[in-house]
């Protein structure tokens, strides 16, 4: 399949970036990521300069693969990653657009990377539990109800890929935040613990400058591993009932 792709080109964060028009054939079977790849080959074999984007696992865990594909961030199908879909779900002769995530808390590394650390030092902030070696309970000794269990797994599979705030025209990470917090704070290992880790995350969250969230539910549409709103109505009831506690 003949393809045009519009791409973002950046050298670096201090640089004025701009789109440049690039035409590559794709097998239909092959993952967005692979694409590139094979324009990437092209550019190279041209001595022109390849195409800068993140990826590791390419099996929808890691989430560095995140970019905005024709406006949408990870593309067209929902509960799907960058490096999961497919080009058989475009058309032949399409032009797609790419581009990187666009939040202010997001600076353009190069071309379509960004620099996702802020989350990195919300998680750094109170992303954790604290157990003293040898102190804790057998994890199996701990009765956990299997609603409770369910809500803390599925908030965990949270991937960290920055989709909720290229999705937000507010740039808000609540989901991503939200959700750290949820399946730690609704476990009993990490309970006792939750006054002080919302208090300093969503604190963390505030400093690195990502905007405020007002409900729109974009996050949720876009978020690759489908993080429920609730996580962050959760977040913020730990939020005000941690205001009167004194010890964080």
């Amino acid at each position: 399949m003949e393809l045009n792709l519009k791409i973002w080109r950046q050298k670096d964060k201090s640089s004025k970036g701009k789109f440049e028009m690039y035409h590559v054939e794709a097998n239909e079977h092959m993952s967005f990521l692979e694409m590139l790849d094979v324009l990437n080959e092209k550019l190279v074999s041209e001595k022109k300069e390849p195409v800068a984007f993140e990826h590791d696992c390419r099996e929808g865990i890691c989430g560095t693969c995140g970019m905005v594909i024709n406006g949408r961030p990870h593309g067209l199908l929902q509960a799907t990653t960058t490096c999961q879909l497919h080009m058989r779900f475009f058309k032949n002769g399409e032009t797609i657009v790419i581009e990187p995530y666009r939040a202010k808390a997001f600076k353009v590394i190069k071309d379509l990377m960004v620099d996702r650390s802020p989350l990195d030092r919300i998680i750094q902030a109170g992303g954790f539990i604290s157990v003293n070696t040898g102190q804790a309970q057998d994890a199996n000794a701990l009765p956990v109800d299997k609603d409770t269990s369910s809500k803390a797994f599925d908030a965990a599979a949270c991937i960290g890929c920055g989709a909720c705030v290229a999705a937000c025209p507010n740039g808000a990470v609540m989901l991503f935040t939200s959700a750290k917090i949820s399946h730690l704070g609704l476990l009993p290992q990490g309970e006792v613990e939750t006054d002080r880790r919302v208090m300093r995350m969503v604190s963390q969250m505030d400093k690195e400058g990502f905007g405020s969230c007002s409900n729109i539910g974009a996050c949720e549409v876009e978020c690759p591993k489908e993080i429920k709103l609730t996580n962050i109505a959760r977040m913020n009831r730990y939020y005000y009932k941690s205001v009167f506690a004194t010890d964080y």
